[in-house]
């Protein structure tokens, strides 16, 4: 339930007021929150949970039937060779599952994020793997005994090898591929396999689970898998304006059918409520957002074009997934006409993951200057290292966060909330990941802090945001990136032992979920809008690249 307007303005000058601030100002009030309720039921309105998220492919080993094993695994070896490095076995996430949830239980967290690797379950079409089952039952029996409500995600950037092999990416007739989401051969089976995976998991686990992920940061995968082949299976299909409307267009419808598809088997297969909130399976998505700002010649931009252009973007990345939810419809030209009738997607999502890492900036089309998406949309958004005047010089300079090149401003978080939160007043909203790039344990602990006042600021202004998971719980393989990116609250030490150190941002977590509070004296240390603290391995010059 949304707060009043007059309550509203009450408690964003009350937020104000105790706020953190410079100067000779009082120190900021203690931010408290209350315990975790129904992720979309009433009942859970105000509520409040605590996490940590991961992904079954960036941390399990022993995980041969992914399509990332055979995109990466070095050449020599018989794979592709892709990426930064070989997945391998990632940080023995698989071996040392149960181990992990004493991770869990230092951080204190009500709830854990994490994926069930499908490839793993169906290692070959029609092939079930009862041990992997086991083993995910396993889990969910620690879980229940560390009294952590686990948030299950279906497809978290990985398919099984069979689903759209990597290696022929053409899909040139081998009978053991259907071919991928969006392609006339397999689309539709594609579909279907989603849909029976999702059956599968809610008929197995439904005792256990009642909260389900669908789909993880949709544009992103999409443009990595299927746009510009950064991901498997390898698909360049946006480099005109034929291939993004002709090719890349059916990749999203489909990858929208396979969500309202993998939803509607929850809901029909998932029958027993186990957290007792009155609702059997609770089913959302999570998307990438970012703070997407009008940009030209590398400063923030005012003109028109750029406007248009930031617009085009945010919608593309903040909004088109749930708009075509809440019409029950399709926008074939990505034109905002959502001229396709989509009835049986109407409705089809209970929550909204919110996933919010950067700041980015975006230039609208210009004759003299590059377009790295063709028309319709025929913008240019920064995408170090190439930069053709869209790459904003960094709010503060230790904002930049090293290796991933791009720029962290504590603040877009809130503008994003309350941007989503107005534009659904009736879905709930969760932060299903937020985190940085970092070896340097009091950059984390300001993530961590300066993440949930934004949360709270959102929360005071009338957002229905119902909890946090913080990226993520352990160092791990971040895709293209390889194992050189850190954003685990835990760091792997070496690929040897495999063991866990906590960082500072682990520390500074688990005093916070101990009594759900983040205090005057963290607000003080770590908190605020001020810089963070340098992070040695951030290169020279006024960009972040």
């Amino acid at each position: 339930m949304r707060r009043t307007p007059l309550s509203r303005a009450f408690l964003a000058i009350a937020f104000l007021a105790c706020s953190s601030s410079s100067g000779g100002s009082a120190p900021p009030t203690p931010l408290v929150f209350p315990a975790m309720g129904s992720l979309s039921a009433k009942s859970g309105a105000g509520s409040f949970r605590f996490g940590a998220a991961t992904a079954a492919t960036q941390i399990e080993d022993q995980n041969t039937a992914t399509d990332w094993y055979v995109w990466t695994e070095p050449m020599a070896q018989g794979g592709l060779g892709k990426g930064a490095a070989f997945v391998g076995d990632a940080v023995m996430g698989y071996a040392k599952a149960i181990d992990d949830v004493a991770l869990l239980k230092q951080l204190g967290v009500d709830s854990y994020r994490f994926s069930m690797e499908w490839a793993r379950i169906e290692p070959k079409q029609g092939m079930i793997d009862e041990t992997a089952l086991q083993h995910y039952s396993d889990l969910l029996d620690a879980l229940k005994a560390a009294h952590i409500r686990p948030l299950v995600t279906l497809h978290h950037f990985s398919n099984p090898a069979w689903l759209d092999g990597p290696a022929d990416p053409a899909c040139g007739g081998n009978d053991q591929v259907l071919c991928g989401i969006g392609s006339t051969q397999g689309g539709a089976a594609a579909v279907q396999a989603f849909a029976d995976h999702a059956k599968l998991l809610a008929q197995r686990f439904g005792d256990r689970v009642d909260e389900w992920g669908t789909v993880n940061e949709p544009i992103n995968y999409l443009l990595a898998a299927y746009g510009v082949a950064q991901f498997p299976p390898g698909k360049y299909l946006v480099l005109s304006q034929s291939d993004l409307l002709g090719k890349f267009v059916p990749v999203v419808r489909d990858y929208l059918r396979a969500h309202v598809a993998m939803y509607q088997a929850l809901k029909q297969y998932d029958t027993v409520d186990a957290d007792g909130d009155g609702i059997a399976a609770d089913v959302g998505m999570s998307l990438a957002t970012l703070e997407w700002v009008a940009a030209y010649d590398n400063q923030p931009s005012t003109d028109p074009a750029d406007v248009s252009g930031q617009q085009r973007v945010t919608d593309l990345f903040n909004h088109m997934w749930v708009d075509a939810l809440e019409k029950g419809a399709f926008d074939p030209n990505l034109d905002q006409s959502w001229s396709e009738p989509q009835p049986t997607w109407k409705g089809a999502i209970d929550w909204l993951g919110v996933q919010y890492y950067e700041r980015a900036g975006v230039m609208g089309n210009r004759s003299t200057k590059p377009a790295l998406f063709p028309p319709p949309v025929s913008v240019t958004p920064c995408e170090p290292p190439l930069d053709f005047g869209a790459c904003l010089p960094p709010l503060d300079p230790t904002f930049c966060v090293p290796i991933m090149n791009y720029e962290y401003d504590p603040q877009g978080l809130y503008g994003i909330l309350d941007d989503l939160g107005h534009r659904w007043p009736k879905l709930p909203l969760v932060v299903t990941e937020a985190g940085i790039q970092t070896d340097v344990g009091d950059r984390r602990a300001e993530n961590v802090v300066r993440t949930l006042e934004q949360i709270a600021r959102a929360r005071t202004a009338g957002v229905d945001v119902r909890g946090y998971y913080h990226w993520s719980l352990m160092d791990n393989f971040e895709w293209a990136n390889g194992f050189a990116p850190h954003f685990g609250l835990f760091h792997v030490v070496d690929h040897t032992s495999y063991a866990r150190q906590p960082t500072n941002g682990a520390t500074v977590f688990s005093q916070i979920t101990a009594k759900r509070t983040v205090t005057t004296d963290l607000r003080t240390q770590y908190g605020g809008t001020g810089p963070l603290t340098p992070d040695p391995k951030a290169g020279p010059g006024p960009l972040c690249h």
